[in-house]
C-alpha cells in the first residue's frame, strides 16, 4: 500500500476530532434541590385547584350518589338563573370586604403613625398592639362570643353602665346588629396586620424628606399627603390586595360567631360555599361556586394592580 493511501486512511474527520460532551451533573443539582418543594406545590396547590374545576362540571352530591354524572355548565347556569341565595351572599361579601379592608387600613395607618413616635415603653406597647394578629380565629371567635353574650357579656354590662342601652341585647342573634358585631370583632383582629406592615415602611422613609418638606413650609398634614403616602404607596397596594383576598375568603370568625345567620344577614359567599359543599354534601355545586369566587378575585387582582399602577422596587 502506498504511503499516501495509508495517510488518507489515518485522516480523522472534523466530527471525530471534536471531544465528546460529557454529561454535566452540576447543572441538574439546583433542580434536584427545588424538586421536593415543586412536588409539594403541585400536590397541595395545583392538584386541589384542578380537582375543584373538574368537580364544578359534575353532578357530585354525596346525598344522592346515584345521580352523579357529567353536568357541563349546568351548575353555573343554575347559580346565575335559579339560585336565590347567590347574589345576596355576594352582596354581603362586598359589604364585608369594603368595610373590613377600608376600616382596617384607616385604623392601621393611625396605629402605625402613633407607634412610630418615640415614647416610654414603646417596645411593650408595640408588642401588645400586635397580639390580636397572633391569636387564632377560633380563639378570637370564642372570646368575642363571650363578650357579646346576652346574659353575661361584658359589652352589655359596659353599655348599660354608660347609659347607652337600658336592657341586654342579643348582638349576634339580632339581624340588625349581627353584621356590625362581626365586623367589629374582625376589625380588632385585622388592624394589627396593617399596623405592622405600615410601621415597617414608615421606619424606612428617610428623615431628609420630612426636613425638606418643613423647609418648603409644609405642615404635618401636607407632609403626610406629599411625603408619607407616596412612600407607602406600594405597601398600601400590596397589603390591601392581600387583605381583600383574605377577607373575601374569611369563614372562621363568621362561622363560629353566627354561622351565617341570623336570617342570612352574615352569610358571605364563602359561608354559602361551605354550607353547600360541607353541610349539603353537594360538592359539584359548591365547586362551581368556588370557581366563580376564584374568577371574581382573579379579575379584581388584575384590575386592581393595573389601576393602581403598582411599581416594583429595584435595587
Amino acid at each position: 500500500m502506498r504511503l499516501q493511501e495509508k495517510l488518507e486512511l489515518n485522516v480523522i474527520s472534523p466530527e471525530q476530532s471534536k471531544p465528546r460532551k460529557k454529561f454535566k451533573t452540576e447543572k441538574w443539582i439546583p433542580y434536584l434541590f427545588i424538586l421536593p418543594s415543586t412536588l409539594m406545590i403541585v400536590a397541595f396547590l395545583f392538584y386541589p385547584i384542578g380537582t375543584v374545576f373538574y368537580y364544578s362540571l359534575q353532578n357530585y352530591n354525596l346525598a344522592a350518589p346515584f345521580y352523579d354524572s357529567f353536568a357541563g355548565f349546568d351548575n353555573f347556569i343554575k347559580i346565575f338563573t335559579e339560585d336565590k341565595f347567590f347574589f345576596p351572599s355576594l352582596l354581603t361579601t362586598l359589604k364585608w370586604v369594603v368595610s373590613q379592608v377600608g376600616l382596617q387600613l384607616i385604623f392601621g395607618m393611625i396605629a402605625a403613625i402613633l407607634l412610630n413616635k418615640t415614647f416610654k415603653f414603646r417596645g411593650l406597647v408595640r408588642a401588645a398592639a400586635f397580639i390580636p394578629w397572633a391569636i387564632s380565629g377560633v380563639l378570637a371567635s370564642v372570646m368575642w362570643s363571650l363578650m357579646y353574650n346576652e346574659h353575661m357579656g361584658v359589652i352589655n354590662d359596659m353599655l348599660m353602665r354608660l347609659g347607652i342601652i337600658h336592657e341586654n341585647q342579643a348582638w349576634l342573634a339580632n339581624s340588625s346588629t349581627a353584621f356590625i358585631s362581626v365586623v367589629i370583632a374582625e376589625l380588632w383582629r385585622g388592624i394589627p396586620f396593617f399596623a405592622i406592615t405600615l410601621l415597617a415602611s414608615l421606619q424606612s422613609i428617610p428623615e431628609e424628606l420630612y426636613e425638606a418638606a418643613r423647609v418648603d413650609g409644609a405642615g404635618r398634614w401636607k407632609s403626610f399627603i406629599f411625603v408619607t403616602l407616596p412612600q407607602l404607596k406600594n405597601t398600601i397596594i400590596l397589603t390591601t390586595l392581600l387583605r381583600v383576598i383574605w377577607e373575601f375568603n374569611n369563614v372562621d370568625l363568621i362561622f363560629n360567631l353566627t354561622g351565617g345567620g341570623p336570617a342570612g344577614s352574615t352569610t358571605t359567599l364563602t359561608m354559602y360555599i361551605a354550607k353547600q359543599a360541607i353541610h349539603g354534601s353537594n360538592f359539584g355545586y359548591g365547586s362551581a361556586l368556588t370557581v366563580i369566587s376564584f374568577g371574581i378575585l382573579l379579575i379584581f387582582a388584575i384590575g386592581y394592580l393595573k389601576i393602581t399602577r403598582f411599581e416594583r422596587e429595584e435595587g
